[in-house]
């Protein structure tokens, strides 16, 4: 058996262990069968390690060029470097759908190796409901995309990956824009645990809490990652285009922001549990959505990577079921999780649930903004594009009034009320923000309404940030700064860091769309275009040769207009791969935290001169550096230490429950 067979083979063996993971435990839940329901952890530790193995045999097979391998022919290229080799393996769908398996899997293996002092019950249901979700997917990958399929008879070279896709940003790109989607399966299963258990309470939300973020995390890593690829790879300059599949990761980071807030006014009041179930079904469903939408080929993207209507039959299947089945469950045992309202509007729960309100309103427009056109094709023929003006109007106004809650929410005290620090953080937070418009105003002539409330929303949560950290760790007869420094719980720290990430991110982009200045011109060698108090000189075009592309690169130099002094050397290039016979540009860029220029080559010769774009995007730099921010402040409160909430009744008799089953079975 080669290497390829013993793969293929490892993928049905994990298959057949994930059937077994989403039916014997559950059953032995039911049957209160201690030795049944252990059988789901070790079915999740089996099949995560034969994914694993399948995995490492697929990425093996393109590492050896083995173009006996249908995927391996059609997605790679004996010529391509080694790190290209390997990310092309998820290059395409079937092996990215191989990848979302494996990280699927992996999610398992950990929940079953963790979750000490988790009722073996609820660890059985939650591993059966990933199994049912890994059954799915593999069947999906088996029977209509099988990563591992012959050819009778092999090319003696492959026809190559995508070129926009051979940059080392796809290569990390995919894989933690899964560990965030696929991360949302473990909130889907731990809220379909509960309805089956009827047990939703503060416990069931401590544990869950940790996964959820881990999910956040990554998703806006990945996220983040991919407008960091578009900005420097596509070469058109920007870092959000509204595209489908960018709105399809959106969707569900949105989704989850709400899904992490609200499980946090579970975990500390025991409030909101069947919205915080609705929400954890609707975050892994928006996940299944962008699946569908890049393998389904109903919209076209730069992203998409098959158009099969066969394999959009199946997975629309599989999300019908995944979100089908669960809602329909959930219009049935949800009613029995509501608890009658403990709290005031005005208090921290408040503020959360406005959050709530808010989050799923922008997932709802960029919802109806992604596939109001598919519909509207579909009933009249018509065909439309919504773009970043539907998004300005919409989804800018409500992320506003956001900005302006995550100030109050932080200052209110649980249940009524508001905490004594709220008075300096509220003042701090509005005089900075007047103070802000009034700066704006006098920086730049004619200010849009839109941009100076982006301005003001800046000073605003900016100063509220300061302002509370201020009030929380100020030194006093009691507590020095240290003192005040160690008792800060771990979670609040994290969400300072996060929220500033917040101010760091709107910096970037209102920085970039007030002040960044564009040129288009055609030059030759010798010209010296304008830009931004720049003189940029093109030197020279020559052509290069690549490992497996030809460039045409352009020389520039960059000097400042009022001294003269040297900048930079900036070198742009349009590749032509030859293998796969397409063409890309590279985008020349020179990134400092004050802002980035930015060159990009088009067509041309040295007789009728050379089509360049010129950008300063200024600050640009810090939109990333915010997200970085953002994911971080998300790990330090995921791994900071949180007091052990009190169980109450339920939660008691689940583990007396349990520990007594043990006993009998011993």
């Amino acid at each position: 058996m080669g290497l390829t067979e013993f793969g293929h083979f490892a993928l049905i063996s994990a298959f057949v262990l994930s059937l077994i993971q989403s039916a014997v435990p559950l059953y032995g839940a039911a049957r209160q069968d201690m030795q049944l329901m252990l059988i789901g952890p070790a079915a999740a530790l089996s099949a995560a390690i034969a994914s694993l193995i399948a995995f490492g045999a697929l990425v093996t097979a393109f590492i050896r060029s083995d173009f006996s391998v249908a995927l391996v022919a059609n997605h790679s290229h004996s010529a391509k470097p080694l790190i290209y080799k390997i990310s092309g393996t998820w290059g395409n769908h079937e092996g990215s759908l191989l990848l979302w398996i494996l990280i699927l899997m992996i999610y398992g293996a950990v929940l079953a190796l963790s979750g000490r002092g988790m009722p073996t019950r609820l660890k059985a249901r939650i591993l059966a409901v990933q199994g049912m979700i890994s059954s799915g997917f593999l069947a999906f990958s088996l029977f209509t995309s099988n990563p591992f399929a012959r050819l009778a008879d092999a090319p003696m070279d492959g026809k190559g990956l995508n070129p926009i896709l051979q940059d080392p940003g796809l290569a990390i790109h995919p894989p933690m824009l899964y560990l965030g989607y696929v991360g949302l399966s473990i909130a889907f299963a731990f809220a379909v645990a509960g309805l089956i258990s009827g047990d939703v309470d503060r416990l069931w939300a401590k544990w869950m809490r940790p996964w959820i973020m881990a999910a956040w995390c990554a998703l806006t890593l990945g996220i983040a990652l991919g407008s960091w690829w578009a900005y420097y790879e596509l070469g058109w300059g920007g870092w959000w285009f509204w595209d489908p599949v960018e709105n399809a990761s959106l969707m569900p980071w949105l989704a989850a922001t709400a899904l992490l807030h609200s499980a946090i006014v579970v975990e500390k009041r025991g409030q909101l549990k069947s919205w915080t179930v609705l929400l954890a079904i609707l975050a892994f469903s928006l996940s299944l959505v962008g699946t569908f939408i890049v393998r389904s080929g109903l919209l076209t993207s730069v992203h998409s990577f098959a158009s099969d209507p066969a394999r959009g039959v199946f997975i629309l299947g599989i999300l019908l079921v995944a979100v089908g089945v669960p809602l329909i469950f959930y219009a049935w045992r949800g009613p029995r999780l509501m608890t009658i309202a403990d709290f005031n509007l005005k208090s921290r729960e408040g503020a959360l649930i406005a959050n709530n309100m808010l989050l799923v309103v922008a997932t709802a427009i960029v919802l109806l903004g992604t596939f109001y056109p598919l519909g509207l094709e579909m009933i009249t023929g018509a065909r439309i594009t919504v773009g970043p003006p539907y998004f300005d109007a919409t989804f800018n106004p409500v992320m506003g009034v956001l900005t302006v809650i995550m100030v109050f929410g932080p200052v209110m005290a649980w249940r009524r009320g508001a905490t004594p620090r709220i008075k300096t953080t509220i003042l701090a937070a509005a005089v900075a923000a007047a103070i802000s418009g009034i700066v704006g105003i006098a920086l730049v002539n004619d200010m849009a309404i839109g941009a100076l409330a982006a301005v003001m929303l800046i000073g605003w949560l900016a100063a509220g940030i300061g302002a509370d950290i201020w009030a929380q760790l100020r030194p006093s007869p009691q507590f020095s700064l240290g003192a005040r420094w160690q008792r800060l719980p771990r979670d609040v720290l994290g969400m300072w860091i996060a929220h500033f990430g917040i101010v760091v991110f709107l910096l970037g982009a209102t920085g970039d769309g007030l002040f960044r200045s564009e040129q288009v011109v055609r030059a030759k060698p010798g010209d010296v275009i304008e830009i931004a108090g720049r003189e940029v000189t093109l030197l020279r075009v020559f052509e290069r040769q690549g490992p497996n592309f030809q460039a045409l690169t352009a020389e520039l130099e960059y000097r400042d207009a009022a001294s003269g002094r040297f900048i930079a050397r900036l070198m742009p290039e349009k590749r032509v791969y030859t293998a796969e016979r397409q063409t890309t540009t590279e985008a020349a860029i020179r990134p400092r935290p004050g802002g980035d220029d930015y060159a990009v080559l088009g067509d041309g010769d040295d007789r009728i001169g050379y089509s360049l774009r010129l950008y300063y995007k200024p600050l640009i730099s810090w939109i990333w550096g915010g997200t970085a921010l953002m994911a971080l402040g998300g790990l330090v409160a995921m791994t900071g230490r949180r007091r052990q909430s009190a169980p109450n009744n339920s939660e008691v008799k689940t583990t007396a429950d349990v520990k007594a089953m043990a006993r009998g079975r011993a």
